[in-house]
């Protein structure tokens, strides 16, 4: 079951074993800049609003309210960066935006898969900023209107089609688990136009370092016949105020403006643990500067280069995460997530 609490999607598997959760967030941050260099990790400036779609279903179209899940706001080349929090029990979790999976790179498919990794595993991994594009590296989930070219999903398929991000939980096998409780450390991640228009999807903005971690239990860890999947429609400002009748979040600040008032970025560093190599069909992706260029327009404003003077070590276990429960409805059919 997936309930929305505090603007996080919380997975619940009480059949599996009582223990069986995690919540999942969506932090706005820093555009990094799109340009030559890599850079370290933004900060989280706040917790994305998410609302339960279907209470605004008589405001937007049949195949938004077919996919069901919730709608967040996002304004155009605004980034956001995903957390995971669990309470100890292992989870592997799937990401992908417009049905393009953000670790592999392939198209979205039912289930899990070890060749080339498909997931990742939480709580090894506290948060995703974008596309893992190499080992050690991602490019950042920038927001573009779908149907001009910028996106991951248009450029891998062609077509503008799904949009929004699309999440998927498996709790690890009760069995395994009980094995493992006596060895297993908690984990707590760290601080850090009209309804009815194209919404939102995600496409590869600035380099930035950042591990995807390899899973050490192994694909057969996990329980694949308890799992849960969730759609989140990705809309604009615009969209949001028709749909809501609500404000948006104020925009963030610019990479420029931020350190320019002397706030921290951040390093994640864990040694021992092993990071996948990447995706090759990422790594090719345009990002929204060079697809830009390509069609003669300037999409990211204040692209500028900078320099991260202060930047903050981080380490697992170091730091704190940065009304009531109501179920979140998934797709209404298998169908909704064809296999490639």
């Amino acid at each position: 079951m997936i309930t929305l609490e505090h603007d996080r999607l919380t997975f619940r598997f009480p059949d599996v074993h009582p223990r069986a959760q995690c919540s999942i967030g969506f932090l706005r941050t820093l555009r990094i800049p799109d340009d030559d260099r890599t850079y370290p990790l933004p900060p989280g400036l706040g917790h994305f609003p998410l609302c339960h779609l279907d209470d605004f279903s008589d405001r937007l179209p049949t195949e938004s309210v077919r996919r069901g899940g919730v709608v967040t706001p996002m304004y155009q080349a605004e980034a956001l960066w995903v957390f995971f929090r669990s309470s100890g029990y292992p989870f592997a979790v799937k990401v992908a935006a417009g049905k393009i999976c953000a670790v592999s790179g392939n198209p979205w498919s039912e289930g899990l898969a070890d060749h080339p990794q498909n997931y990742l595993v939480v709580p090894d991994q506290p948060w995703l900023d974008g596309y893992c594009v190499s080992e050690g590296v991602i490019r950042q989930f920038v927001a573009m209107p779908l149907g001009d070219g910028y996106t991951a999903e248009e450029q891998l398929t062609g077509v503008a089609e799904h949009g929004g991000m699309q999440l998927a939980a498996y709790p690890m096998k009760a069995e395994l688990y009980d094995e493992l409780h006596p060895r297993m450390v908690q984990s707590r991640m760290m601080v850090r136009e009209s309804p009815r228009a194209a919404f939102m999807g995600l496409a590869p903005g600035g380099r930035m370092n950042q591990k995807v971690y390899y899973d050490r239990h192994g694909v057969h860890a996990w329980n694949q016949e308890h799992g849960s999947r969730c759609f989140v429609t990705l809309a604009n400002s615009t969209q949001w105020m028709a749909i809501t009748g609500r404000q948006p979040p104020t925009r963030p600040p610019t990479a420029r403006r931020y350190t320019e008032a002397g706030l921290p970025w951040f390093d994640y560093y864990d040694a021992d643990r092993e990071a996948i190599e990447g995706s090759a069909q990422l790594a090719g992706l345009a990002s929204v500067a060079e697809t830009g260029q390509d069609k003669g327009e300037s999409p990211l404003p204040e692209n500028e280069s900078i320099k991260a003077p202060f930047v903050v070590g981080l380490k697992p276990g170091s730091g704190p995460e940065r009304s009531g429960p109501r179920p979140v409805r998934e797709p209404e059919s298998v169908a909704d997530h064809p296999s490639p």
